[in-house]
């Protein structure tokens, strides 16, 4: 066998060829890029900075570096995980370290982090020892600097307890203290606090942060620390109501431990300020005499982020901003106290260049689109009872990116999804970003069995120093494909908009084209056979071996065949090729789409009968994600269940179909094709405990006039796992689909037997539910006629496979159509699943019947409805 293994560049480039142009990577980096990937290199980390945010519920990247290039560089991002979604649950369980890895990286684990253990044989004596040893540093400091003075102590993370605190006797010691931090220890007592703390008299800021004193007694310390302390400012973190020039100084890089302050502040104390962060400071209200363009006049960067600013004081903030002359960025909460939008902030404060790290002339031009980055972000839910695995599932929609794998042999694979790394998973979304992501396979042996995946990320802006990278996660989705709506996977969109979107559809549904079909025709007799056997050409091998009837006769030669029985989709360019006429039968129905796609069947019941008590509400999503968006709040909102199923537009086996209740996971799945989402039957009745469909073959002779026949037996396909709403059920398919034949455990029943079981165990007549069931049947086929009148064909003739499913109430509900060659070819496991109730089994009588029924008139085995 020849070596294929890459050597150079030029093999890479040979190799990779497709990959390279599909992933979008400028010609200039695909040498850098074979570098890197041929050595792996991953040098991101000397460039980039992860920070927390949003009070440590997300991270953000930053870069270190002074300067980057557009298209200068690239670097590559490892795959944390990688996983098909059925299989998620299981490695999270059992992969060592991986559930806490992707929790870590999700952010779903940060009240999670156990309290330091109570240390034993003495050896709390060190930290009690470094604490003198810190406080003996401090005095030496003090006296070096000739005044003896300390006014700044940090004791953090040294697990002191109260009575370890109160052996320091900090308050003889310093009592000019103007900071005091015991940030991380052991503290429990309040009075113990509060004693000690209020003897402080020209105190300006205390933390007392990740003490269990504070999740007990935290409002009342609080308020005996601020009436006790008359000068303090910052109290864990956040500004007091005597919040004033000391603060804002803190906050401005103004005093600090270096330079803690003075007793009497010099009256132009704040003018050098340029960058104030106040973000996270509890702030109530800035309409403050120090906070204004005379105190601070060379102020250039503001950050308000994650601050309870009153809604009543917008106006008169704004009015204060305004003055700020020198004021060129800022950052807010949006929707918040300056605005619901980003153009309202804009247009009230003219000079600002830069609002939330984008660019304030690219938010204008963009003002008839959504401005996603001003949006707010959804973060990560949980209750303390959620395990971590839990935890993950529901976070991990926010993260995630999917590609797909597909062969010859493996046309339907369903997608894989990725995790990036701890760097890849920082960065955060922006309509305007600097960065790019793609995925990259690399296969160091020339082959796809050598492959290994990466993430690939460049600048395509210029980036400067302490600017923050970002990427859009809807890179090429514009609103042709409901770019808005599908941005809240990641953001609190506008909740009204989406409900006013589902109140339009349900209107646009009441106004049905006919609530029955309203043909009449004369029946006609359809017999063809006049005596010589009817010839057959099929590529089914089922029909070829069963179909034994004298009137019928197989033959090789589509051109030459009375009926043409096939899997292929017949189409002009077809009947060119094979001297097909339009004399010949054939088991195809013109537009029969309309009942065997998933979203034109969904489309073929509404256009009729509007909202459908035996049909699900159903949304394409390709086109209505608005209209399930809104429903999706409304059910929220009224506390109404909210399970869903996603299913592809043209898919059997259930491949691709997924249940769930997360919203940002509805919206994701949108990137693995073309789906349907529909109200899953969270009630079904059930057969011992499990979840149960029922197969109905269905014979079609004649649309006008309608002539359809239900085959007596139907095909009872049972769950293999008790039936469960638990979370992490959802992700085993053996408990929530039916299914079972490919490479499962088959789990079904006869027809007799399984109406006999079920009558018992639930005390039904049968009878009643056959009779609502035929009745459903015929308003689908009438609606397929109204919607579809150009269906009917003289020379069409097919056979489809209905799903149904029983609610807990016995009403059915259908599921699914299914293609005629589709039912045909799953006949083959049925002389072996299924047993015989004297009338019709699966197998040979099953063929014999069928062709018997459309082509001679015969309708044994058959009920026409």
């Amino acid at each position: 066998m020849a070596d294929s293994r890459i050597r150079s560049f030029e093999d890479f480039v040979k190799v990779h060829a497709i990959l390279l142009a599909a992933s979008g990577i400028p010609n200039s980096l695909h040498l850098q890029l074979f570098r890197k990937l041929s050595s792996d290199v991953f040098d991101a980390g000397s460039f980039f900075r992860i920070e927390p945010c949003h009070s440590g519920t997300a991270r953000s990247l930053v870069l270190t570096s002074e300067y980057m290039q557009k298209e200068s560089c690239l670097f590559l991002v490892d795959h944390a995980w990688t996983f098909r979604l059925t299989d998620a649950p299981k490695h999270l369980q059992e992969a060592p370290g991986l559930v806490e890895r992707m929790a870590s990286i999700m952010c779903a684990d940060i009240d999670l982090n156990p309290e330091p253990e109570e240390e034993v044989d003495g050896s709390s004596s060190l930290h009690i020892s470094n604490a003198e040893e810190i406080l003996e540093t401090e005095i030496q400091k003090a006296n070096e600097k000739g005044n003896g003075i300390v006014r700044w102590i940090e004791l953090e993370d040294l697990d002191l307890d109260d009575n370890k605190l109160v052996s320091l006797d900090l308050c003889n010691k310093f009592p000019d203290l103007y900071a005091l931090s015991l940030r991380g220890n052991k503290l429990h007592d309040k009075e113990i606090i509060i004693q000690l703390v209020t003897k402080f008299k020209n105190l300006r800021a205390l933390w007392l942060n990740d003490n269990p004193v504070l999740q007990k007694d935290k409002r009342d310390l609080e308020e005996a620390i601020i009436h006790g302390c008359p000068r303090l400012e910052v109290l864990n973190s956040h500004f007091t109501d005597n919040y004033g020039e000391w603060a804002l100084g803190f906050c401005g890089d103004i005093y600090d431990k270096a330079n803690p302050g003075t007793d009497c502040p010099s009256d132009r104390t704040l003018e050098g300020i340029t960058s104030l962060d106040l973000s996270s400071r509890g702030i109530h209200n800035l309409a403050h005499k120090l906070f204004s363009h005379t105190e601070m006049p060379h102020l250039s960067h503001l950050n308000l982020r994650e601050n309870p600013l009153e809604q009543t004081s917008c106006h008169q903030l704004l009015s204060i901003l305004s003055y700020f002359t020198e004021l060129q960025t800022i950052e807010v909460d949006i929707p918040g106290p300056l605005g619901a939008n980003a153009w309202e902030i804009l247009e009230s404060l003219p000079n600002i260049s830069t609002l939330n790290g984008v660019d304030a002339s690219k938010i204008i031009e963009a003002r008839k689109q959504t401005v996603e980055s001003m949006l707010q972000p959804r973060l990560p839910e949980w209750t303390a009872e959620d395990s971590l695995v839990v935890r993950v599932l529901n976070a991990m929609w926010l993260y995630l990116l999917t590609y797909r794998l597909a062969d010859d042999e493996k046309l339907d694979e369903t997608s894989v999804w990725y995790m990036m790394d701890e760097l890849g998973s920082a960065l955060r979304h922006s309509d305007v970003p600097n960065f790019r992501v793609a995925p990259f396979l690399y296969m160091p042996d020339g082959n796809l069995e050598s492959a290994v995946s990466f993430s690939i990320l460049w600048p395509i802006q210029d980036v400067y120093k302490g600017s923050e990278c970002t990427r859009d996660f809807l890179f090429g989705i514009g609103e042709d494909k409901q770019r808005s709506a599908r941005l809240t996977a990641w953001f609190h969109t506008p909740e009204s908009y989406f409900m006013q979107e589902y109140q339009n559809y349900c209107r646009n549904l009441g106004s049905k084209l006919s609530s029955s079909y309203h043909g009449s025709y004369p029946v006609k007799s359809l017999s063809l056979f006049n005596g010589s056997p009817l010839r057959v050409y099929t590529d089914i091998p089922q029909v070829e071996e069963f179909l034994t009837r004298p009137e019928f006769s197989i033959i090789s030669e589509p051109a030459e065949a009375d009926i043409i029985w096939t899997c292929m989709q017949i189409d002009d360019e077809t009947k060119n090729l094979a001297g097909i006429t339009n004399d010949q039968h054939i088991n195809q129905f013109p537009f029969e789409a309309c009942l065997v796609m998933k979203h034109h069947l969904a489309e073929t019941v509404q256009k009729v009968y509007g909202h459908c008590g035996w049909f699900q509400t159903t949304y394409n999503l390709e086109t209505d994600l608005s209209s399930m968006i809104g429903d999706y709040f409304i059910r929220k909102k009224d506390g109404l269940d909210n399970l869903w199923i996603l299913k592809p537009w043209n898919m059997a086996r259930t491949i691709d179909t997924t249940v769930t209740d997360d919203l940002s996971a509805i919206i994701r799945l949108m990137e693995t094709g073309p789906k349907i989402c529909q109200k899953y039957i969270e009630h079904p009745a059930l057969f011992k405990g499990r979840k149960f469909d029922l197969r109905y073959i269905v014979l079609v002779r004649s649309i006008r006039p309608l002539e359809i026949f239900l085959c007596d037996v139907f095909w009872a396909r049972l769950s293999n796992n008790p039936y469960s709403l638990d979370k992490l059920s959802f992700f085993e398919y053996e408990t929530h689909f039916t299914v079972m034949n490919y490479g499962r455990k088959l789990n079904h029943m006869n027809t007799p037997e399984f109406v006999k079981e079920f009558e018992a165990e639930h005390q039904v007549k049968w009878l009643d539910i056959h009779q609502r069931i035929i009745k459903m049947i015929r308003m689908l086929f009438e609606a397929a006629a109204v919607v579809q009148p150009d269906m009917h064909n003289q020379k069409s003739r097919a056979i489809y496979g209905l799903d149904v499913m029983l609610d807990s109430s016995f009403q059915p509900k259908l599921l699914e159509v299914t293609y005629c060659p589709d039912c045909m070819r799953a006949c083959k496991y049925d002389t072996e699943a299924i047993m015989t109730d004297g009338r019709i089994v699966y197998g040979r009588d099953f063929f014999n019947t069928v062709f018997g029924c459309l082509f001679l008139n015969e309708n044994s085995g058959v009920t026409q409805l």
